[in-house]
């Protein structure tokens, strides 16, 4: 289901029941991450959230990690603002 290389890839499919009673498979979520901010991205006209992502983290699929620091359930939201904080490429997961 998950990219073996994705922070939810070990985590335990859990069952739940829905608000109409069914059984549903999800999965937890993930460790949150202690990230430090690098800076603010002015975002422009056609800018995607994976395009930053590569520009500062060196990564495409990094864009989870905008779309936390700048509370963003979704890359999508990210489209949206004007400002963007940006992560530094350092980040550790929290203990639990």
């Amino acid at each position: 289901m998950f990219d073996k290389k994705s922070r939810y890839a070990k985590l335990p499919v859990v069952m739940l029941y829905d608000s109409r009673g069914r059984i549903v498979e999800t999965t937890p979520p993930a460790k949150k991450v202690k990230q430090s901010l690098l800076g603010i991205h002015a975002r422009r006209q056609g800018e995607r959230p994976d395009l930053l992502s590569t520009h500062y983290l060196s990564h495409p699929t990094g864009y989870w990690r905008i779309a936390e620091m700048n509370n963003a359930m979704t890359a999508e939201v990210l489209t949206l603002q004007k400002e963007i904080k940006i992560p530094a490429k350092n980040m550790e997961y929290e203990d639990e």
